[in-house]
């Protein structure tokens, strides 16, 4: 097998003739300083020879560390891609600098004398410019595994034996050396093992690493430096532009190291001492991850069992606090929260519905009957007269009453049908991961962004995409986009431009918009604690600890991306007028598409037919329906489905439906965990007392009608 070419970095010749002279300038010169060297890459192996064309060092790289760029030879290094990572060696084969970028770099170019790095994350590239060692502008490192967890994937390759010499190497990778320390401990060296795991935290590695060394630290027993770790994570969670401000999922979580699921372990394991330090960590970073709630309720009860009454009901406080901002005030699950009542109104509905028409059809079956037997009977009567027999449907029977309940039912089931639609599409896209990874900006933020396709307020589109502009530096377009929000933009907007003012140097123009946000919202947190009024917030305890000397930003609450994600719910329900059934179709029931097809086309057809048959005289068979047993046994099975003639009727039919769903929902029949599963015990006692309590009513009732009944018969004899 032909082995291929080894790929080199070409260099300049000490003097330029014929035509390599012309290859050299195209080249861009690739700098000065080469002094003969020449760096070759074969295969997964980097080769370096001096003038003499002697190896004077090597490098490989394991196939698992991903795709190699380079080499490429700028500002006196040689540079090497390998994965998310950039190398830069000397001559002597030293590692100068390890640069991490936000996904596998594909390409690099030294044209122009300026190094330029081309990062790909999925469909998305972008380019970065390296000069004096370091990355230019800002990198937002996207919640990919693949990419936040390269470095201890590349230690973790390394065969023991190579340990030592890998870490000589790349003394910047500080899983090697964490390595090392379990190394020395198992052959008894504890001082060797304490220098190593020093050694692997004075490493300066992204926030993500860091957390993962630190998980790794806590495991091997060095909780100091497991602290120590955070607080370097903390820190350059900050400088990357992250905020406790903004959600996190749990999704991005793991990418970021997996804190909480570190969390979890130690708090299974009963290691309280160290479970605070994390749980301190996330408050400190991202208090608002996915699923905080329950993990804090969990916190505060362990911290009772312990006889710490106090610092949970403080924990339990802080939860609460952190509802502020959210839809209604109900919490991060707030719209599982709307879209689990609007089922269960639904199945409420629909269940008052089948009620209402079980009692229609039992009520008229036996006039019904008489009125069609001329025409064929009550199925031949469709095919011989069709027209005839549509003006005898079991509505054409009924009074105004009662089909003005049944078409009221079926608007109530469409609207609560279509909040179930809404809230389920906006809480989708509400945990899409370009709104969930803690920060906002970089090119895979923006794709992300795009394709939601924000439809809502122009205004708070404006906030998430200049206050993006903002975190990436870019202050003018940050200020162009803060313009779309029209001449009166929101106090969170009016403050994000005081920064930008402040940050160019006018403090006076910065102070003002402060004040002008505080007077569009007297309790917004960043423009008073950019004032110097002192708010206690987890957002201000962050910037106080991790941004001291910068203003405070205002990003958005939930309330604000849910008003520019989407259209309002009330736009959703015409939409659902306008187009019923693509509408209906999209709803997440599980069922076939026949089925789901076959449903929505009764549903239609029968509230078509219900608004019409308001307009339709009931016929005069209808005023002698009377009332048969089987109709009296409907009526009291079925509560209120006798009634709906008055108002009576409705309310004891929708109480008995709207019950039933409530009892079925705790029993687990109809998803609705959002809602009841906080719900004690007490609620399914009381909802069984209610339920008995509708059914004596109806009867009490029902009583009452069987003697206005007889009694008007009586009459009506005598007459």
């Amino acid at each position: 097998m032909t082995r291929p070419a080894p790929r080199r970095a070409r260099r300049p010749l000490a003097a330029f003739r014929g035509g390599l002279a012309a290859l050299a300038a195209t080249l861009g010169l690739l700098g000065a300083g080469l002094a003969g060297a020449d760096a070759a890459l074969d295969a997964r192996t980097l080769t370096y020879q001096n003038d003499d064309g002697l190896t004077t060092w090597t490098r490989t790289y394991p196939p698992e560390l991903g795709p190699i760029s380079g080499p490429l030879r700028q500002d006196g290094l040689t540079w090497l891609a390998v994965g998310p990572a950039l190398y830069g060696y000397a001559d002597d084969g030293e590692q100068r600098v390890r640069l991490d970028f936000p996904g596998e770099v594909s390409a690099l170019d030294g044209g122009g004398g300026t190094l330029q790095a081309t990062a790909g994350f999925g469909s998305v590239r972008q380019t970065f410019t390296v000069a004096e060692m370091q990355i230019q502008g800002r990198v937002v490192l996207p919640p990919d595994p693949q990419v936040t967890g390269w470095l201890a994937r590349a230690a973790s390759v390394v065969p023991q034996s190579q340990l030592v010499q890998a870490s000589q190497q790349d003394p910047a990778n500080p899983f090697l050396n964490l390595r090392l320390a379990r190394l020395s401990e198992l052959r008894g060296d504890r001082y060797g093992a304490i220098s190593a795991a020093q050694r692997a935290v004075t490493a300066e590695v992204p926030f993500a690493a860091s957390v993962q060394l630190a998980a790794q630290l806590d495991a091997a027993g060095y909780p100091a430096a497991a602290d120590l770790s955070l607080d370097r994570a903390a820190s350059d969670w900050a400088a990357r532009g992250y905020d406790p401000a903004l959600t996190v999922s749990q999704d991005a979580l793991r990418a970021y190291g997996d804190p909480l699921g570190e969390l979890n372990t130690l708090l299974a394991q009963n290691k309280l001492r160290r479970a605070e330090a994390w749980i301190r960590y996330l408050r400190l970073v991202s208090p608002r991850f996915q699923g905080y709630p329950e993990l804090y309720a969990r916190y505060a009860r362990i911290l009772d069992a312990q006889d710490r009454g106090g610092e949970a009901d403080e924990w339990r406080q802080f939860s609460h606090d952190l509802s502020a901002g959210t839809l209604y005030n109900l919490g991060p699950g707030s719209l599982l929260i709307l879209q689990a009542a609007s089922r269960l109104l639904a199945a409420a509905l629909l269940l008052a519905i089948l009620a209402a028409l079980s009692g229609y059809a039992v009520h008229y079956w036996r006039v019904q009957g008489e009125d069609l037997a001329p025409l064929g009977g009550r199925w031949r009567s469709w095919l011989r007269h069709p027209l005839s027999r549509a003006r005898r449907i079991t509505l054409g029977y009924a009074g105004f009453g009662e089909k003005l309940v049944l078409v009221a039912l079926l608007l109530g089931l469409l609207i609560s049908l279509s909040a179930w639609v809404w809230t389920g599409r906006v809480n989708a896209r509400l945990l899409s991961p370009a709104l969930t990874a803690g920060t906002y900006g970089g090119a895979w933020f923006y794709d992300g962004l795009d394709r939601l396709a924000l439809s809502g307020n122009a205004a708070d589109i404006a906030l998430i995409r200049g206050l993006a502009s903002q975190l990436d530096g870019d202050t003018a377009t940050a200020r162009q986009t803060y313009a779309r929000a029209g001449t009166a933009p929101s106090a969170c907007i009016q403050n994000n431009l005081g920064v930008l003012s402040g940050v160019g140097g006018d403090t006076a123009q910065a102070r003002d918009s402060y004040r002008q946000a505080l007077a569009l919202d007297p309790g917004q947190v960043p423009a008073s604690y950019n004032l110097g009024l002192h708010p206690q917030s987890p957002e201000t305890a962050f910037q106080e600890s991790q941004r001291s000397n910068q203003p405070r930003l205002c990003y958005p609450d939930q309330q604000t991306l849910i008003q520019a994600l989407d259209t309002p719910p009330g736009s959703s329900v015409l939409g659902l007028l306008r187009d019923p059934w693509n509408v209906l179709n999209g709803l997440p029931t599980g069922l076939p598409r026949p089925l789901q097809w076959m449903w929505v086309t009764l549903l239609l057809a029968l509230l078509t037919a219900s608004i019409l048959w308001l307009a339709v005289p009931r016929l005069p068979a209808g005023h002698a329906a009377g009332r048969p047993p089987l109709y009296r046994l409907t009526a009291l099975l079925l509560p209120g489905s006798a009634l709906l003639e008055g108002a009576w009727g409705s309310v004891l039919l929708l109480g008995w439906a709207l019950t039933l769903a409530v009892l079925a929902g705790r029993r687990g029949l109809i998803p609705s965990g959002a809602l009841l599963g906080s719900a004690g015990a007490g609620l399914g006692a009381f909802l069984v007392t209610l339920l008995a309590a509708i059914y004596a009513l109806n009867i009490l009732v029902f009583v009452l009608e069987e003697l206005r009944s007889a009694r008007d018969a009586r009459r009506s004899r005598r007459s």
